[in-house]
């Protein structure tokens, strides 16, 4: 019979030398991931964005008092169909409705996209947007009246 092998000082540094090689080959992994996927910040500067709050808490307060609502929806196409109401009636005399599409993770660029009435309050993006998850930032002009609604598109 073969005598059983004893535990060496060089078995437990292989041991520990593989143990740490794997935890730094993770590490380094997700690393590079998370910086390579990072799409940006939210605001460059948090105190100069702290210091426009109150200005944007007033915009909405006032957006809020027009009544206005806008439902975005993916249509078959691809293009991005915005259905309009203000006080619950169709809005079909905005004079510019545009926005921007973009995905909501990754440095992919800003779509900029143009509408065409389609009547009833109803619009249909020129173009198509991007395909899967897109944040949308709609703008809505009426005479000297305008809105900002954000939304996400699936």
């Amino acid at each position: 019979m073969n005598a059983p092998r004893t535990f060496t000082g060089r078995h437990m540094t292989m041991i520990l030398v593989a143990f740490f090689g794997v935890v730094i080959a993770v590490n380094l992994v997700m690393a590079r991931a998370a910086i390579g996927t990072f799409g940006g910040t939210v605001v460059d500067n948090s105190y100069v964005a702290s210091q426009n709050y109150n200005d944007w808490l007033a915009q909405g307060r006032a957006q809020r008092a027009l009544g206005w609502d806008a439902d975005l929806a993916r249509g078959p196409d691809g293009h991005l169909l915005v259905t309009l109401t203000a006080s619950g009636a169709a809005m079909a005399d905005a004079s510019a409705v545009t926005a921007t599409a973009r995905p909501p993770l990754g440095r992919a660029e800003v779509q900029r996209l143009r509408f065409a009435a389609l009547g009833e309050g109803r619009y249909r993006s020129v173009q198509p947007i991007g395909a899967g998850r897109q944040e949308v930032k709609l703008t809505v002009v009426r005479g000297s009246d305008s809105a900002l609604f954000d939304s996400e598109v699936r």
